[in-house]
């Protein structure tokens, strides 16, 4: 394997809690670092299964970091501790957000793409929960801030979300025009199976269209018959060729 990995036993205090982020693994670039992107894994799941797949992608220019979710109570499963980046229950408008476990994580992520040359091209992408995330920084970028009112650093350059969902709230965004015209500028690819029995295809294609409707115009919604809550070779063959279009990506091919 020619990623390597480290332990990132920082805690992000946000109000009254501290989260403990497991470990990262980082994927290094086989050819000139071109990009940078933080790759989010679902729900109970860690950085280096994903690390083991983006490795194998035809990506020789970006550099994938894949950190690990703190563990935590999460109401969707009655309460049960897994790895989770927010505690999230119902997967409804509704149901509330938890903000601080959200800012928390962006900004682990963002912490990570701070540190990157300045010639370097930074995303996020991530898979269910991973992708969820993934948005809320995408919304955070644009908005120019958290959701507790901090400023945002990071200028992303890619967004790329498989069979995840817009937290709930993050539905009605409003912004103002600074930040619509960073939304508009944002490229976002967002896949979902049509028999995603885990998070509903609709979620996913309302999440898009909420996405649309607040100025996220450079937005690429791909659906996938038949397919379930899982990624397919077609889908990430999607996300490479992607990619290298959007970041402008030498030799990946």
């Amino acid at each position: 394997m020619s990623y390597s990995h480290y332990t990132m036993a920082s805690g992000s205090r946000t109000g009254r809690r501290t989260f403990e982020f497991g470990r990262t693994y980082v994927v290094r670039p086989k050819g000139k670092h071109q990009a940078t992107i933080v790759w989010l894994h679902g729900l109970g799941d860690n950085g280096s299964s994903w690390s083991q797949l983006l490795e194998s992608l035809p990506l020789p220019n970006i550099k994938w970091i894949c950190p690990t979710a703190p563990t935590r109570p999460v109401a969707l499963l009655g309460g049960f501790p897994c790895t989770a980046w927010f505690d999230a229950g119902e997967l409804s408008e509704e149901s509330p957000d938890d903000w601080e476990g959200l800012d928390a994580s962006a900004a682990h992520i963002a912490n990570f793409l701070s540190t990157e040359p300045s010639d370097v091209k930074v995303g996020i992408g991530g898979f269910s929960m991973g992708a969820a995330m993934a948005l809320y920084s995408a919304t955070a970028c644009a908005l120019g801030r958290y959701g507790n009112g901090i400023p945002y650093p990071i200028n992303l350059r890619a967004v790329v979300g498989l069979s995840g969902w817009l937290p709930g709230s993050r539905n009605k965004i409003q912004v103002s025009h600074e930040a619509a015209r960073r939304a508009a500028s944002l490229p976002i690819l967002l896949s979902h199976g049509t028999c995603d029995d885990v998070v509903p295809y609709k979620i996913g294609e309302k999440s898009a269209h909420s996405l649309n409707i607040a100025g996220f115009w450079n937005l690429t919604f791909k659906n996938y018959e038949g397919i379930g809550h899982y990624t397919v070779p077609k889908e990430m063959d999607e996300v490479c060729n992607w990619l290298t279009t959007k970041l402008c990506l030498e030799g990946s091919r």
